[in-house]
């Protein structure tokens, strides 16, 4: 029997396999169809009905996204009876909605301002019934609730749901009354949020944003008696250009340094720094917990989890509270380079720290809620002022008048301004993995990994888990405790995969000794801060270009880093040493589920 289909879209004879919708199958004849609940990540929904369309032989009108194509169907996607009815169901979702559309802060990358324009939607076709007193939900330090401009297309409960797990939103209420809230309408702050930002990134309005502080960073920049740092994370560098005019996947990152020079940073240094130094203070936490098991028999907690994404880090506090043991005591890169910035760096620089505002340029939304982490303070001061997504810093950019295209190409500054390419794939899922097994395996053995070009490709791509072993041989005399040893390791991405690799290590039954987590898909490439849309295609882009990154650079492991052995030999000694555990480690906490 075959599982071919065969229909006919506007006139346009199409075969597609059994179980396609009517979408997909008018996509593929290059037929759009528009849409707003659709999301190309997540589970069908069909309840916004603006993909309706027109089957001979009906009656009623037919929503494509939810309908599977059948043999023999005729499509008509733009009779007049399709687009009086999409006109009408755009016309009563704008009587809903604060149409605060030039102030609006998602104005001109907003579904449903486009599909307003389309259609030539005018406001007064029905009354507004708008509810007055919407209040806007800032409580969170990382995500802003606009329920007036909430179009109820589900969008961010399937994303918290199914992608993420968390179920941190949901609909409530029935009929006129029906709301897209939190448990018990509590704020942002107070319910089991991650902070991830994926339901920012799935929103097609300006309903759910992140909560944005770079007027405050213009303040500071304007201060002559500040001196104002900004850091930006690998995958800043690979998406930033998509706000700007640049294609999907284009790498930026010099035209980045000079903007942000040019915006007046007083200095522009690379988050990738501090990756390379979590590999550093990471590698040896595993190596210092594989011998306390293998030679020493202590019971210590294996295996060692990554605990650079903050979105995945208040999951397993908040989630598995019981296992925070089995979570890498280092902080994440940014919060390492805060630490250090207004320490190492202003010692440096002659500079009291109390006069340096950091900044970190990030693709996260966690991100602004880890800066404001209490314990986030060991420099003696908030270590980062401020996260600013990619998003923001785009805006900012935008708002220099500046012509990002034809700017010139610049590096970073000195002084925890190098890195290598291990530190820039850590913008992709597997990316700390290979940069920790590349700088692990020389220490281990005193050569590099055995594959081609320090490319270990079982730990890439995008499959939901992956596994791969890496099997040491002819160790170094004082790793002699690994001789033959299989390292098994698993990177996931995503939250739910997240789930399925904790409740392994519940049940006793991991077989792996070193796990990433990142909670966004695709890793940071894929963050709640990153430019929307984003969806797979556009991820595996932002993916390729950090590799492509990685490729080109003169030093591609860590440990190689010449500002890495500076640092050690100038102010922190050696891996693990008293002044790096103060600053560089951190602990967790337990945190209620419900």
């Amino acid at each position: 029997m075959s599982n071919n289909i065969n229909l006919n879209i506007d006139g346009i004879d199409v075969t597609v396999e059994k179980g396609t919708s009517i979408l997909y199958a008018a996509k593929k004849v290059n037929v759009r169809i528009p849409t707003l609940c659709h999301h190309e990540d997540l589970c069908v929904a069909g309840n916004c009905r603006v993909c309706v369309v027109e089957q001979e032989g009906k009656k009623s009108l037919t929503a494509s996204c939810a309908t599977p194509a059948e043999n023999g169907m005729v499509i008509n996607t733009s009779t007049p009876k399709v687009r009086k009815a999409r006109k009408d169901i755009m016309a009563l979702l704008i009587s809903e909605h604060n149409t605060q559309c030039t102030t609006c802060y998602r104005s001109t990358n907003c579904e449903l301002q486009d599909l307003a324009a389309e259609y030539n939607i005018d406001s007064e076709i029905y009354m507004s019934v708008l509810k007055e007193n919407y209040e806007i939900d800032n409580s969170s330090w990382s995500i802003e609730k606009d329920d007036s401009k909430c179009i109820r297309c589900q969008r961010c409960v399937r994303t918290c749901a199914d992608i993420q797990g968390v179920n941190a939103l949901a609909v409530t209420e029935r009929g006129s009354e029906m709301r897209i809230s939190t448990f018990m309408h509590m704020g942002m702050n107070e319910i089991v949020c991650t902070n991830c930002g994926q339901c920012i990134t799935h929103c097609p309005t300006g309903a759910l944003t992140e909560r944005r502080y770079y007027n405050d960073i213009w303040d500071a920049i304007d201060d002559p008696k500040k001196h104002v740092v900004v850091n930006t994370a690998p995958s800043v560098r690979v998406a930033l250009g998509e706000m700007l005019g640049f294609e999907v996947g284009t790498r930026v990152t010099g035209k980045m340094v000079t903007a942000l020079r040019k915006m007046g940073f007083d200095a522009v240094l690379d988050t990738d720094f501090t990756a390379d130094l979590t590999i550093i203070e990471e590698g040896t936490e595993l190596l210092t917990r594989l011998k306390k098991a293998l030679v020493d028999k202590e019971e210590v907690a294996l295996p060692l989890i990554t605990s650079c994404s903050p979105g995945w880090v208040k999951f397993i506090e908040h989630m598995y509270p019981n296992h925070l043991a089995h979570l890498s005591s280092c902080k994440s890169p940014q919060q390492m380079f805060g630490s250090l910035v207004k320490t190492y760096y202003a010692d440096k620089k002659g500079i009291n720290p109390k006069d340096i505002v950091c900044v970190a340029g990030m693709p996260c939304a966690a991100k602004k809620y880890e800066a404001n982490r209490p314990e986030m303070r060991d420099s003696g001061f908030q270590d980062i002022d401020a996260g600013l997504t990619t998003r923001e810093l785009g805006h900012m950019i935008k708002q220099t008048g500046l012509n990002f295209m034809e700017l010139e190409d610049n590096d970073f500054d000195k002084i925890m301004g190098e890195s290598s390419g291990a530190g820039v794939i850590f913008g992709a899922t597997g990316g700390v993995m290979e940069a920790a097994l590349r700088t692990t395996h020389v220490l281990v053995t005193g050569r590099p990994v055995p594959f081609e070009k320090l490319n270990i490709t079982p730990v890439r791509g995008m499959e939901s888990i992956k596994e791969a072993t890496i099997k040491f041989e002819n160790c170094l005399p004082e790793y002699s405790f690994l001789e033959g040893v299989e390292a098994k390791v698993a990177i996931a991405h995503g939250l739910t995969n997240a789930r399925k690799i904790m409740d392994d290590i519940v049940a006793g039954k991991s077989p792996y000794l070193f796990i990433e987590v990142m909670a966004c898909p695709g890793g940071c490439i894929g963050g709640g801060g990153q430019p929307i849309p984003t969806n797979d295609e556009i991820r595996k882009k932002r993916i390729a270009a950090i590799y492509a990154e990685d490729s080109g650079k003169s030093i591609r492991m860590s440990h190689e880093n010449p500002e890495i052995i500076q640092i050690y030999k100038d102010f922190l000694d050696k891996p693990l040493s008293e002044k790096s555990h103060n600053l560089l480690h951190t602990k967790y906490r337990k945190r209620k589920r419900y």
